[in-house]
């Protein structure tokens, strides 16, 4: 199969979920133009980890896998489960690692452990706390249990986060719809921060209390220790049928309030829709429901990540996903035998 990296949102996404749905179907592929619409296109550190962690668990040849490279080929053997250890180098994202790895590993032989190393609080990917928190209970209501546990926080640029997985596979994933989002039971805000003032978090916390109405028994600053300096805060809100992390990463020259204020706009915006699936869910539940054979969720309106990534589910798997707005808001995503 011949795979165009440049297509949709031509990122690391197309190759990461052509790596992931190869090993699952024994379909290899050639891609070209990897990553050809980002700044740097090609392979960075964390897209050949991401490959080589795929290789590993596939049993695969590859051709391409190199800095920089724009082309790969990608031959999957057998799904290999057991223990598997991986290492970024950089602070690129470890939870995009274990999320390409993940699919073929929920419906393998035996059951896996994973050792990770690299980012685990970065921008452009989702936290540990998101893994912990929101798609990996969902996974679970699917039939497949997996758990992670967190060694240390890694942020950008130092990296050196560690986070352990431990992978139960199950004979076939359950579809699965999550239409409503039932009434909400949680909230808490918590602001860590390593090497860094303490102050930081507490003023995050102080915008996230001021811009969601919440009282100081939701808000927690935490200091933690990191290989590097680092800042993030994380919004946590617990619904009947979901959870949803909303988060921030603290950057150079960008003021704590700004900060938080950007991860409260966020959850104001899924908070006042009424939907139980964010943005960035959105993308990641489209996978796992199609390997499922079906399912169905409401979400805020699909980016170009997720439309990106039904195209590619649909060239493996022949899964179609539909995407329609049902209120100004809100949009019905069904996959697989709902959409049929």
């Amino acid at each position: 199969m011949r795979i165009d990296g440049s297509a949709g949102e031509g990122g690391g996404q197309v190759l990461r979920t052509s790596l992931s749905l190869s090993a699952l179907t024994g379909q290899p592929f050639r891609m070209v133009n990897v990553r050809a619409r980002r700044r740097r296109p090609g392979l960075l550190r964390q897209h050949l980890t991401a490959l080589e962690a795929a290789a590993a668990i596939a049993g695969a040849s590859v051709e391409g896998a190199a800095i920089g490279s724009g082309e790969v080929v990608f031959r999957p053997g057998s799904v290999q489960p057991g223990h598997h250890a991986f290492s970024v180098g950089t602070a690129g994202s470890a939870t995009l690692v274990l999320q390409t790895v993940l699919p073929p590993l929920l419906v393998a032989a035996a059951p896996s452990t994973l050792a990770l190393e690299g980012g685990t609080h970065n921008p452009m990917a989702p936290s540990f706390d998101f893994l912990e928190r929101v798609f990996l209970p969902l996974v679970r209501r699917m039939g497949a249990r997996v758990d992670v546990s967190l060694d240390a926080h890694g942020f950008y640029p130092a990296g050196g986060g560690r986070f352990r997985a431990t992978v139960v596979p199950c004979a076939a994933l359950a579809p699965m719809e999550l239409v409503e989002r039932g009434e909400v039971r949680g909230r808490r805000a918590r602001a860590v921060v390593s090497a860094l003032p303490r102050a930081i978090a507490e003023r995050e916390l102080r915008v996230v209390g001021e811009l969601l109405g919440w009282d100081e028994s939701c808000l927690v600053a935490e200091t933690v220790t990191s290989r590097g300096p680092g800042n993030a805060v994380a919004i946590e809100i617990e619904s009947e049928r979901v959870t949803e992390v909303f988060t921030g990463f603290g950057e150079r020259g960008v003021r704590a309030e700004v900060v938080a204020g950007r991860a409260a706009a966020e959850a104001l915006e899924y908070l006042a829709s009424g939907a139980p699936v964010g943005h960035h869910l959105a993308d990641q539940l489209l996978l796992p429901l199609a390997v499922a054979g079906g399912g169905a969720f409401r979400s805020l309106q699909p980016s170009l990540h997720a439309r990106t990534q039904a195209e590619i589910i649909r060239l493996f798997l022949g899964v179609e996903t539909e995407m329609a707005r049902v209120s100004p808001a809100v949009w019905h995503v069904t996959v697989g035998r709902s959409a049929r």
